[in-house]
């Protein structure tokens, strides 16, 4: 036998050992998450979930009703995005920018075959719409406040340290809570959570096991567990619960889908939540008009003005959390605005700016990973563009 094919057949024998030792480590694991992640992954020639790859999962659908459109300003595209914003759009690989003002469309623009129409996840921005019908279930007095204990709705919360955790604690990302928010390791909460087939066991697994309400640290669990609280709560699916009391009163252009776990399973809450730049926009419209849609309150004001107030924790330093809420990011100062704004980890951003009575929409493949002001660096961009576009 040639040195080639010794090589060959060396090689050969050496994948086939790593492969029988990986579907071992999955079988007596219990993982078998990791053949959907790697199928989804790596098998498509990437190394994180795509944008629009709703219909390889589950989906529920948040249905739509009468449709009220955006009317499109009298400068409607008049004006164009500057060179440097568009090399930039080029490489984060934008699909959506939109820029709308004083209740009218003033800028739009899609890239890379994406339309008004295309359907892209929310990644964490679901995050924030969570958060909004948690307030409102307040409002209807499913949820008794933001510090009813947990377990009054989640039996594996009434007992030992997980007796101490509350809505509030979920909301603003201080739960204390033993998640791993790794989006590097396909063994971590993440990876296991968005391909796995059984959300609500996997959140059983983990436990308090820090003082709740002290320090902020960001983790999807922490939403996950707020989505069976919702439901809980209301009796419904979190997406006809969206769709009953936020899609069709905000006049939402298209039905979106919700990500689930399994066939008539569980929404993905911390994410997953797939819809188009317009769309999205009307959750920043609602609270930048205090909670209202066209006259109706949704939403009460004393919920909007408490979600994107600090909420008055510290970070793993010590020092002073100054840029979360209930689930919204709050950049309290830049250029004499002060912004509030809900993201997703692939650079999903919509960015309320009050005092121009603004909201902007960036939808896209990935953002910076350099921060300004702990928030991700292209933020800032998304915003002069848009006080630039529509002054």
């Amino acid at each position: 036998m040639s040195i080639a094919k010794k090589i060959i057949k060396g090689i050969g024998i050496l994948l086939l050992v790593l492969i029988l030792l990986f579907n071992g480590f999955i079988v007596i694991t219990g993982r078998y998450y990791l053949y959907g992640g790697i199928a989804d992954t790596y098998m498509r020639g990437r190394l994180t979930p795509a944008i629009d790859e709703y219909y390889h999962f589950e989906n529920r659908t948040i249905a739509n009703g009468s449709v009220q459109e955006w009317p499109a300003g009298k400068d409607y595209n008049a004006r164009q995005l500057a060179s440097t914003y568009e090399e930039k759009n080029k490489r984060l690989g934008t699909v959506a920018y939109l820029v709308i003002k004083n209740d009218s469309i003033r800028f739009e623009k899609y890239y890379d075959g994406f339309a008004d129409s295309s359907r892209v996840n929310s990644f964490s921005m679901g995050k924030t719409f969570v958060s909004i019908m948690v307030g409102i279930a307040i409002d209807e007095g499913k949820i008794k406040s933001v510090d009813e204990p947990v377990g009054d709705f989640l039996p594996y919360f009434k007992s030992g340290n997980n007796a101490k955790l509350t809505v509030r604690h979920l909301l603003t990302m201080s739960s204390g809570i033993n998640f791993d928010e790794d989006y590097s390791n396909p063994l971590a909460f993440p990876a296991h959570a968005y391909y796995g087939t059984e959300l609500e066991k996997l959140l059983y697994t983990y436990h308090v096991t820090e003082e709740p309400g002290k320090v902020f640290r960001y983790l999807s669990g922490n939403t996950a567990i707020l989505g069976l609280v919702l439901e809980k709560a209301t009796g419904m699916h979190i997406s006809d619960y969206a769709s009953e009391k936020l899609w069709k009163p905000m006049g939402a252009k298209m039905p979106a889908f919700w990500s689930l776990d399994h066939k008539e399973g569980l929404e993905k809450a911390y994410c997953c939540f797939n819809s188009n730049a317009l769309d999205f926009a009307r959750f920043g419209q609602l609270f930048l008009d205090s909670g209202r849609w066209k006259g109706k309150q949704l939403v009460s004001q004393a919920w909007v003005k408490q979600s994107i107030t600090l909420a008055g924790l510290v970070d793993d330093d010590g020092s002073p959390n100054m840029r979360y809420g209930y689930s919204w990011w709050i950049l309290p100062e830049y250029k004499g605005h002060s912004i509030f704004y809900a993201r997703g980890i692939k650079g999903q951003y919509i960015i309320v700016i009050p005092d121009q009575k603004m909201v902007i929409v960036r939808l896209g493949q990935k953002r910076e990973n350099e921060k300004k002001h702990d928030h991700p660096v292209d933020l800032f961009d998304y915003i002069d563009a848009g006080l630039e576009l529509a002054p």
